[in-house]
């Protein structure tokens, strides 16, 4: 039996505890992540001829270092030996799930995209392309249903030949020429240290250029720090001038750009949104008028 190391990643709610528990069964362990108060969920089951350890890693929306779930996600993909890390996202939410997607790809990670929710997705009208988001995204796309285990068979065929030829995700990001110039010369300067090429050099040139106070604690340890450090002081100044924007805001608006291209390319979407009966209950439980009267009457209830 050849073992893998899998992880599963992605936003809350989108069904990637439903996954874990319909591949683990009993057999799962939970436990702290070493070091840490967060709960680490860790089960075994093997297919056809490869025996799984899998991690349910903690639901999240993005990959910073704001909290400590976020910081042993993006640990574990950059840190743990890892074969592949499967990201499952919400076919209904598609662009908002994206966005850890993108960050998943900065850190280069060996990615599998489970598209879970497909058939409500068709039920709106969003026609998703799958072959040409697994071109655009340059690893692959599979469509799943997490309650079911509809395509679960062809999801691991999948994830044991990405595992054989593991795929650097990071390729196929695109920011726009502004912002790529920028990485491209901070990037030049964090590759002459190989103490810092443990993880792509675009992401760790993002982490700086978004304060994130683990990378510049790393990099400060560099030969290279002080270059490094003038000019991503200097790569900030400069886009603030141009965009009139902090560069979190700049960086983070670089990858809804990509997104957007993505959705706009490989998903079809109606000209007006048809509401499904959950979106027409939320929209009332959510209106401003209604929404205490509502709680009212179930604080009653």
């Amino acid at each position: 039996m050849v073992k893998l190391i899998v992880g599963l990643a992605g936003n809350p709610n989108v069904g990637k505890t439903t996954v874990f528990n319909k591949l683990t069964g009993m057999h799962q362990h939970v436990g702290n992540w070493p070091g840490k108060t967060v709960e680490q969920a860790k089960g075994h089951f093997s297919h056809g001829n490869y025996d799984y350890d899998i991690i349910d890693l903690p639901g999240n929306y993005a990959l910073s270092a704001h909290s400590i779930e976020e910081i042993v996600s993006r640990d574990f993909i950059v840190d743990d030996d890892s074969d592949v890390i499967i990201n499952v996202v919400d076919a209904t939410n598609l662009e908002r799930n994206l966005y850890l997607t993108v960050q998943m790809m900065e850190l280069g990670a060996n990615l599998v995209l489970a598209l879970n929710m497909n058939d409500f997705a068709k039920k709106k009208g969003h026609i998703i392309d799958i072959d040409l988001m697994s071109e655009l995204l340059g690893f692959p796309v599979v469509e799943i249903n997490a309650k079911t285990g509809d395509g679960f068979d062809e999801l691991f065929e999948i994830v044991e030949k990405q595992a054989e030829n593991p795929v650097d995700s990071s390729v196929k990001l695109a920011y726009g020429a502004e912002l790529k110039g920028h990485l491209e010369d901070m990037q030049a300067l964090i590759e002459k240290d190989d103490g810092l090429l443990n993880v792509p050099s675009v992401w760790t040139a993002i982490k700086l250029l978004e304060k994130d106070s683990i990378v510049i604690d790393k990099v400060q340890k560099s030969p290279q720090s002080s270059e490094i450090f003038i000019e991503s002081d200097k790569v900030s100044r400069h886009l603030y001038d141009i965009y009139k924007e902090s560069v979190e805001e700049v960086v983070a608006n670089a990858r809804y750009a990509f997104i957007d291209g993505l959705m706009a390319e490989a998903v079809e979407r109606p000209a007006v949104e048809t509401e499904t009966i959950t979106d027409k209950i939320d929209n009332i439980v959510t209106n401003r008028i209604l929404a205490i009267p509502i709680f009212l009457l179930m604080m009653y209830l």
